[in-house]
């Protein structure tokens, strides 16, 4: 039998060193990883394109916020932080070109090795990597980040860390991730992790800290002065470790990132005009065109910039809380969006200068195709058709309302809707099968005029359906502590969404976030199909095959009729003062978070 084993045992050893050998030659070491395909830029790229990388260094940035804070520590959920911090303060061991749907480029790695199956990743640190206090960033700080994120930092991390198989360090300056699903996104997703010290938190827990517990990170910016409820402000760090990578050129241009507190939005803007901040993003086009008239833009001190995108328009409406036993059925939701009578209501909050949201992902090539499903969409969707709701096959779209208050087709459709879904109308009130009214909470921030405006030109529409609805006004704290806890009817909703849709996707939408508290699922959708559609998102091999998924995505969150849509953005409206400047040449993202105030810059 030995002259027959051996023979064979020769040729599994050389077979699985053929595959060991492919394996290794796939994964070399790269100065970049992309979704799909190759990244843009060449190892030896001098700057990311969208950067003036000769803009000069200096100045402030002034923005403002509403509402307060009582924490500066964006990583865990304890408290209520500056959106931005998290944003400003943090790094990571890759960076994202704002200029690809989904490209990373070494930032505290030097370089990012995967195979072909992306089952593992692999960084290796770039030797200079030092966090704000001068002491070196190390492959311990980076698996402590992992895991302690994964634990006990914000549930934004947790779900990515249920995903990992081991963190292990591999050499003086690498460390290996390996998955334990298959999920391409995961490699990208692992290069995108905020790096802390693990030395700040040796005495204490991540979730322990007080307010001046601003944790230790390698950014360039540094919280450096504060007041609770009223400022923050940041420096730029001169010893900054990374100023001389390509990736930084043309980036972190400012001396100073400010942000200022006001009580609404109202004071915000006054506050603007009135110099004390020198940058102001306005959401409303009505506004932007007849408000904007005050002495510093007549004299052109302050100039009104336009910076187009091709990114989706997201979803920016009110989400209706499905868990609640008034709003668990479809025919109900869709009545509330079919009594939403958007071209009146558009007339009277912006003049009617927006278009409205068509679905999650419109305005970009991943938003679902006009009438029925076809092709790959189909094929996605076909083996749970007997569970999809109305339209997700068959295709719907939304209604289209009249200039007039009353609104009467609609108005009838919409009471047909909620007779079909067992609600009849007595002595002019709308009750259920047990006598039991319609009535329903709709919780707004304090300040939000505009918000109060629209629910009560809809709250006018509603009465003639016989229904109650109550506006509950809160502060940011109480707003914040209602949607975690899923304590609402309906509230304001803003989605964002990028190019590149991923495991994100399951927390805006997972069956498996729906019950847990603080979730970003917050229409409490629960449904397989959706389950199995972002799986498919996540494992595509290619993009056609991606767009497809992502398109059938698309069909059953506006099939879902979870949310009333209002108008898309459309290009960002900005004012500012005329000493700040951005570069022409407009990443496809637009402004975003790694763009403003990232590559602006100040001419004083």
């Amino acid at each position: 039998m030995r002259p027959e084993i051996f023979p064979r045992l020769k040729t599994l050893t050389s077979a699985a060193a053929l595959v060991l050998l492919g394996s290794a030659l796939q994964a070399a070491p790269k100065h970049g990883i992309a979704m799909y395909g190759e990244p843009a830029l060449p190892a030896d790229y001098q700057s990311l394109p969208y950067v003036n990388a000769d803009a000069p260094k200096g100045g402030s940035f002034i923005e403002g916020n509403t509402g307060g804070f009582d924490s500066l520590n964006p990583f865990v959920r304890k408290g209520t932080v500056p959106w931005q911090l998290r944003f400003f303060i943090s790094e990571s061991l890759m960076g994202r070109s704002w200029d690809e749907p989904f490209t990373l480029y070494g930032l505290l790695a030097e370089s990012i090795e995967v195979p072909e199956d992306r089952s593992w990743v692999e960084f290796t640190l770039r030797p200079e990597a030092k966090f704000s206090d001068g002491s070196p960033l190390t492959v311990e700080d980076v698996i402590w980040s992992y895991e302690t994120l994964g634990t006990e930092g914000h549930p934004r991390y947790h779900g990515f860390r249920k995903k990992i198989d081991k963190i292990e360090q591999t050499g003086d300056r690498s460390v290996r991730i390996t998955f334990n699903v298959e999920d391409r996104e995961l490699a990208l997703i692992a290069g995108l992790r905020p790096i802390l010290k693990k030395a700040q938190w040796q005495d204490m827990a991540l979730t322990d800290g007080s307010l001046q517990d601003v944790p230790i990170t390698s950014a360039p910016y540094v919280v450096s002065d504060y007041e609770a409820g009223r400022y923050v402000s940041l420096k730029r760090n001169p010893e900054y470790w990374g100023k001389d990578l390509a990736f930084r050129q043309g980036t972190g241009n400012f001396d100073e990132l400010r942000i200022e507190f006001y009580g609404d939005q109202s004071v915000l803007f006054e506050a603007f005009k009135a110099g004390e901040m020198n940058f102001y993003r306005e959401g409303n086009a009505e506004k932007w065109a007849s408000q904007y008239d005050f002495p510093a833009v007549s004299d052109g001190d302050v100039l009104k910039s336009e910076i187009k995108h091709q990114r989706p328009t997201g979803m920016v409406g009110y989400v209706m809380n499905s868990r609640r036993p008034v709003f668990e059925d479809w025919r109900v939701r869709q009545a509330m969006i079919t009594a939403f009578n958007f071209p009146y209501v558009n007339g009277t909050v912006t003049g009617g200068r927006q278009n409205r949201i068509q679905s999650y992902f419109s305005n970009s090539h991943l938003g679902l195709q006009e009438g029925p499903a076809t092709g790959k969409v189909l094929e996605i969707l076909q083996p749970f058709a007997a569970d999809l709701l109305p339209g997700t096959i068959e295709g719907l779209t939304l209604p289209e309302g009249d200039d007039s208050p009353r609104n009467r087709a609609d108005t009838r459709a919409a009471l047909n809707l909620l007779e079909e879904a067992g609600w009849t109308v007595k002595d002019g009130t709308l009750v259920n099968a047990d006598g039991a009214p319609f009535t329903f909470e709709v919780v707004i921030r304090q300040g939000d005029k505009e918000a109060q405006s629209i629910m009560e030109i809809y709250r006018e529409g509603l009465t003639r359906l016989g229904i109650t609805m109550q506006i509950a006004q809160v502060d940011n704290a109480q707003f914040a502590e209602r949607r975690d806890k899923q304590d609402f009817d309906m509230m304001p909703y803003v989605r964002y969404l990028s190019l590149s849709p991923g495991n994100e996707q399951n927390l805006y939408w997972g069956s498996a976030q729906a019950d847990i508290e603080g979730s970003r699922n917050l229409m409490g959708m629960k449904s397989a199909a959706v389950d199995a559609t972002i799986q498919a998102m996540l494992t595509a091999t290619s993009s056609e095959d991606f767009t497809a998924a992502t398109r059938a995505l698309d069909r059953q969150l506006m099939a879902g009729r979870y949310v009333i849509p209002l108008w898309a953005g459309g290009p960002a409206r900005i004012a500012h003062r005329k000493t700040l400047q951005f570069p022409q040449n407009t990443p496809i993202y637009g402004d975003r978070i790694g763009y403003t105030p990232d590559v602006w810059w100040s001419e004083e």
